[in-house]
């Protein structure tokens, strides 16, 4: 190995580590208020549709800005939408703690928070990989997504942790400053790119038609979309079942929710590494539809779960949670591999536009199942709301499976 070679592992190395912290910053208002969501519960006076709702409007407004924002990166700089994004972010946080005090306001700043992840998310990923090649690429997604768990881990940590010293928006003013951090190490660490400009034009940019012709590239993408409407119902609705389900069974064993939900979001991060790396030995398709399938068993295996004991619940979670985001890089990783290089971008963009259709759904879903069974004091409730999401899930398989076969034809 020459000492260029070396060299520039040694800096990619850098530039991946640096990006991921930065992602991590960016996310912390993202299950802040998930992470509350039972006091919410109490002090708004809503119900499990309204709370499914707060939560999922996050994801709808990423959902119909991100297919804009990431396309964008095809066009310009990443990195400046990147740095749009932050800014956005910085504003929802800023806002949330400022002028929130119920369901409307509370609606308004998540919506400008998605939109600041639409910015930051994908085309984070975009900025990243468009300054790496070969498996340093394909390494960096698998770490980026993963941060993406790191990221949500400390967020529901301090969202959980605030309220038992401080005023609730604290939480949001240190999601805001955490923006800022990442602005600042995002303008030190990449360096600028030219924008694409030539044959290709913006409105050429937001082109879908090729991606919406590579039947590879729209089965991940739709396989995608049942994984996130699993992660992202589970997340939004973990602390408030885990606040019902260890009641009356937790004595002399109190942890609480949030940091249970920590330390599960953090083993998922490994575990989405894990599930890439197997991929690329074993095959991405086997192990994601394997993935899937154990996913959808737990969930209705957790779903069943209240009643038992506190340790044996906790390590059921965990265990869930782990199997929730093994599938996440894997998938990811086959969007980017089946685009070709001109149209990663657009591809990257539809991948997180269509995908998310699940992010928003997810949480809403979720709660209105929860209500139609009885509300979030009820284990029947719960029961249904678990089993209805490991359903959703398998459709991910089936959609591979069926692209797959039209492909052929």
């Amino acid at each position: 190995m020459t000492s260029k070679t070396i060299l520039q592992e040694k800096s990619s190395i850098l530039i991946i580590s640096w990006i991921c912290i930065a992602e991590i910053l960016t996310m912390q208002g993202v299950f802040t208020f998930s992470s509350m969501l039972p006091f919410f519960l109490e002090e708004w006076k809503i119900d499990s549709v309204d709370a499914g709702w707060i939560s999922g409007i996050y994801y709808g407004s990423y959902m119909i800005s991100v297919m804009i924002l990431v396309s964008l990166t095809d066009w310009i700089d990443a990195k400046k939408v990147y740095i749009s994004g932050v800014l956005i972010t910085l504003i929802s946080c800023i806002g949330f703690a400022l002028f929130v005090d119920g369901y409307w306001s509370a609606m308004l700043f998540r919506t400008l928070g998605g939109i600041g992840l639409a910015g930051t998310y994908m085309p984070g990923l975009k900025a990243l990989t468009d300054r790496l090649s070969g498996p340093a690429r394909i390494r960096a997604t698998s770490f980026y997504t993963a941060s993406f768990g790191a990221g949500t881990a400390l967020s529901f940590l301090i969202g959980g942790s605030i309220l038992k010293w401080f005023p609730w928006q604290t939480a949001f003013w240190i999601a805001g400053l955490c923006a800022l951090l990442a602005l600042l190490i995002v303008i030190k660490v990449l360096e600028n790119r030219p924008n694409q400009v030539g044959s290709r034009t913006g409105l050429r940019t937001l082109d879908f038609r090729p991606v919406l012709k590579n039947s590879k590239a729209m089965g991940w993408i739709a396989c995608y979309s049942t994984h996130n409407y699993e992660l992202f119902a589970f997340r939004s609705w973990i602390v408030v079942y885990l606040v019902f389900a260890l009641t009356g069974v937790s004595e002399g064993l109190f942890i609480q929710p949030s940091v249970i939900v920590f330390f599960g979001v953090l083993l998922g991060m490994p575990s989405s590494v894990i599930g890439n790396e197997l991929s690329m030995r074993y095959g991405r398709t086997r192990v994601v539809v394997s993935i899937m399938c154990f996913s959808a068993v737990l969930a209705v295996v957790v779903g069943n779960s209240i009643g038992l004991s506190a340790p044996l619940l906790i390590v059921l979670v965990l265990v869930y949670g782990c199997f929730v985001t093994g599938d996440s890089a894997s998938i990811t990783s086959g969007v980017i591999e089946s685009a070709s290089e001109e149209n990663r971008g657009v591809t990257m963009a539809v991948h997180s536009s269509i995908g998310f259709i699940g992010s928003f759904l997810g949480p809403i879903g979720f709660g209105m199942v929860l209500n139609a069974f009885g509300g979030h004091n009820s284990s029947e409730a719960w029961f249904w709301a678990f089993a209805s999401t490991g359903v959703i899930l398998l459709l991910g398989p089936l959609f591979i499976v069926m692209l797959r076969i039209i492909r052929k034809q």
